[in-house]
């Protein structure tokens, strides 16, 4: 399979650090739309989003084992077009759950069970600029499916994390995630609740001075971009400190960044756009737009940024 051997042959394994090592959907290699590859040390895990024959699935194996490092233990894959998107070992030992170090702080993944590891990738970035902004803050982390933003903002000096999320799994990984940093939990709550109907409670729970805002882009029965994000926006004000930040972050491909921004002006008006935080290198897109949008507002004393321009924003 020359076409699949030309993409194994440029993958770089750098270090021991988490890394998409390909990003098919990013659109940049036509006719791979369908394949991702991570390096989840010692793991490598493929995702595909079109089922594959088991001819291919072979001859990936023995491509990537022509090009992994010493350190791999196994090759992981997952079909997202099946249902359910079950994990499947297709060499070495078999995988459950083991933890990946990222930039020094601990983070446990399962393959045993849902579509997602725990760890989202895309958000390295994201979650680097929360620790380096975090410090004496208390910071509010909506959708937090499982902590990972709040281990970085307790790595960073934060004062307080509240965790909300309706997953009360995925909040009990939080949880393993602060232990497995030895992190001190005092000042760390867990809500398994649902957003919509808790407002009151956040605001008693408030002011917050580092608001993130990271949903899933359409998850019927908990939250659908375009329906939802406008219900969060329009009760944000009320939880904010004097001069907070928020991180508000949308990978929904169909919504621009411009989505965010009128959002912002309609709702939250007291409100300007900082900055759009860069995504990871390797999730580089051929449609910018499309991709990842990581959105840095802050309240008070910033000139707003033009709509036109936000695209372009590093």
């Amino acid at each position: 399979m020359p076409e699949i051997a030309s993409v194994i042959a440029g993958l770089k394994f750098i270090d021991r650090e988490p890394q998409r090592l390909f990003h098919g959907r990013g659109g940049l290699c036509p006719g791979f739309e369908f394949l991702s590859i991570d390096w989840l040390c010692p793991v490598i895990l493929v995702t595909l989003y079109k089922t594959q024959d088991a001819s291919w699935e072979v001859a990936l194996v023995r491509q990537l084992q022509g090009v992994m490092p010493a350190d791999a233990e196994s090759i992981v894959i997952q079909d997202r077009s099946q249902k359910p998107a079950l994990f499947k070992t297709l060499w070495g030992k078999p995988v459950e759950r083991f933890a990946v170090t990222e930039r020094g702080l601990q983070y446990p993944l399962d393959f045993s069970v849902g579509m997602h590891t725990g760890l989202f990738l895309d958000m390295a970035e994201a979650r680097q600029w929360v620790r380096t902004h975090a410090n004496g803050k208390r910071v509010l982390n909506l959708f937090s499916y499982t902590c990972a933003f709040s281990v970085a903002a307790i790595a960073g000096g934060a004062d307080s994390v509240v965790n909300m999320d309706l997953s009360r799994v995925s909040l009990n990984r939080g949880r393993e995630s602060h232990r497995l940093n030895k992190h001190e939990m005092n000042g760390v709550k867990f809500f398994a609740r649902d957003i919509f109907r808790s407002w009151g409670k956040l605001k008693r729970l408030g002011p917050f001075d580092l608001v993130i805002i990271d949903p899933p882009s359409y998850q019927p029965g908990s939250f659908v971009s375009g329906k939802d994000y406008p219900r969060v926006f329009r009760q944000l004000s009320g939880l904010l400190a004097e001069q907070a930040d928020i991180l508000a972050c949308s990978n929904d491909p169909d919504q621009s960044p411009a989505f965010l921004q009128a959002l912002v002006s309609e709702y939250c008006p007291a409100l300007t756009l900082a900055q759009r935080l860069p995504n990871p290198l390797a999730f580089a897109d051929a449609d910018e737009q499309r991709s990842l949008k990581v959105l840095h507002f802050k309240q008070g004393g910033f000139a707003a940024l033009p709509v036109k321009a936000i695209t372009n924003v590093t």
